[in-house]
């Protein structure tokens, strides 16, 4: 193993607070993997949690694993250096469990660069008993694992503060995988690819799924009913992260407003909130470590013990983002002395953000930015998509006249614009829309850094839209996608690299769907039925 990696790990390991260390014997073994950086993999409440809540059973040790960074990935290879655990230095391929957490669909590429480095087969139909078991959670393993079914043993489909308990409980009383996976069927939420085999028409939609060795045809999401029930919280503190030495709690979970392009107000539904006395208990314990203490949820506006949890004393809070809405004054109250907060508009017009049901009037979005600056706030957040379902010119030109009206309510601070390009997500109204061609979302960019670039104070960044069309074929994919995953190995760019595979990109990212199409993650049960989804989305077009 490199010396200068190892070094490196534990110059990581120095600057924590909270980190578990466990003598491996007896115990159930797993490797909590995040497909992307530290810097980043440990800015996840849900990886932290899980790392957390697994930790918390003393008949299990969990370690943590990460992409390495750009500069360690030759390093790696060079010196014949297999990923490790960054607690005990283990190698990933001499853990029992392997588990993926993955939130982001354009992080998928990594899974494969990392199970490379660690010398374990990609297909889980060649991995042999001696390998170590690979299972998968997070949003992206319950709004579709079908594009990475190939590559994994086990999917958390659904949140899992009690599926992972039934999970462990299963592994250590069976004798074999067989055994294993039997019990497994019986578990709601637990989902096996291995038993499941994919048919295809002529025009390459899905024909027939079909079910294996009595395994279900639906699998259920599980869902958290009392979010205050588990602890299910950062138990790690560090510098080394974009939230540096921040403590983060979770306030609620899901999102009341339901707005037809957001996978997390659906597949989080129904909206749960944590009880007061609950994040009370979880912010007196993160004192121990550190004063400052970042609140998560989607619509915190919503909350309703949000203000009685800011005026807790000797806590400097951050929240995630609020809602331009009246609410939001005794809130912003409570943030003085805060260098920013976020606001999220999403479209420029009235028309556009009725269509993708962001219930929000311009006039509320001025006058909760004319109260963040008149706070003292020093930086507002803005949050834009280009690309929406029906957006025209007149929608860019919403965004431009509505910044500029914005800075004009107020000479103080500045306001930082994020351009995002709309990716259709399953489960949501949504689903069925094709993206916005390349060529267009550029332009409408352009058009808008364009217009706001000579405004005093006001700064546009947005995302890369060649790699949002990478995430649509990911979020839209079927199990054929995971061609193109392996072919992204040795082919930098991912649209040749997904041609050269037999993959047409365009088939998942730009062609519009029917109701009567089965999609690939139709076999989920979300509780929210495709009729209901569907009659939302010709709601766009009436």
């Amino acid at each position: 193993m490199s010396r200068r990696l190892i070094n490196k790990a534990d110059s990581l390991l120095s600057k924590e607070k909270g980190t578990v260390f466990k003598e491996p014997g007896g115990r159930t073994n797993i490797c909590l993997v995040y497909p992307n950086t530290y810097h980043v993999g440990m800015s996840s409440l849900g990886f932290q949690g899980v790392y957390t809540l697994l930790n918390q059973r003393d008949d299990v040790l969990c370690e943590r694993a990460f992409l390495p960074d750009r500069e360690d990935i030759d390093e790696y290879i060079r010196t014949g250096t297999e990923i490790f655990s960054l607690e005990s230095k283990r190698p990933l391929s001499r853990f029992d469990i392997v588990a993926f957490s993955v939130s982001f669909e354009n992080d998928y590429p990594n899974i494969l660069k990392i199970l490379e480095i660690s010398n374990i087969p990609f297909e889980a139909s060649e991995r042999k008993p001696f390998h170590p078991l690979l299972i998968i959670g997070g949003v992206c393993a319950f709004s579709n694992p079908e594009p990475l079914a190939d590559f994994f043993d086990i999917c958390f489909t659904g949140e899992a503060e009690e599926m992972l308990h039934e999970f462990i409980d299963a592994y250590k009383s069976s004798e074999s995988r067989d055994e294993l996976y039997r019990k497994l069927m019986e578990v709601e939420g637990i989902y096996m690819p291995r038993f499941y085999r994919i048919k295809y028409d002529d025009s390459g939609c899905i024909s027939e799924r079909v079910s294996l060795d009595g395994a279900p045809l639906i699998i259920r999401r599980r869902y958290v009913k009392d979010i205050s029930k588990y602890a299910f919280k950062v138990s790690i503190t560090t510098p080394e992260t974009e939230f540096s030495g921040m403590h983060l709690v979770e306030a609620m979970r899901g999102c009341p407003w339901n707005c037809s392009f957001c996978l997390a107000g659906h597949i989080y539904s129904p909206p749960r909130k944590k009880a007061l006395d609950k994040i009370k208990s979880e912010i007196k314990e993160a004192l121990q470590h550190t004063d400052r203490v970042g609140l998560i949820g989607p619509s915190l506006t919503d909350y309703s013990h949000i203000e009685d949890v800011l005026k807790i004393e000797g806590v400097d809070f951050s929240i995630t983002s609020l809602r331009a809405s009246p609410k939001s004054a005794a809130i912003v109250g409570l943030m003085k002395g805060h260098k920013s907060i976020s606001i999220a508009p999403e479209a420029g017009t009235e028309r556009l953000r009725q269509v993708i049901n962001k219930r929000i009037t311009e006039d509320d979005i001025i006058e909760t930015a004319k109260l963040i600056f008149s706070s003292g706030i020093e930086k507002l957040r803005l949050y834009f998509m280009v690309g929406l379902p029906t957006e025209t010119a007149e929608d860019i030109e919403g965004i431009i006249r509505l910044v500029k009206t914005i800075r004009d309510t107020s000479k103080k601070g500045s306001i930082v614009l994020t351009l995002s390009t709309f990716v259709p997500k399953p489960f949501t109204p949504f689903q069925w829309h094709p993206m916005t061609n390349l060529k267009t979302v550029k332009e409408r960019i352009r058009l808008v850094k364009k217009a706001l670039l000579p405004l005093k104070g006001v700064k546009v960044f947005h995302d890369v839209p060649k790699y949002a069309y990478m995430q649509g074929m990911f979020s839209m994919g079927d199990r054929r996608v995971s061609a193109a995953l392996k072919a992204m190995l040795k082919e930098t760019d991912w649209k040749k690299a997904s041609i050269d595979a037999g993959i047409n990109p365009d088939f998942y990212t730009l062609r519009k769907k029917d109701f009567s199409e089965y999609l690939p993650w139709d076999f989920i049960d979300t509780g929210i039925s495709k009729e209901r989804l569907w009659d939302e989305y010709q709601r766009v077009f009436r």
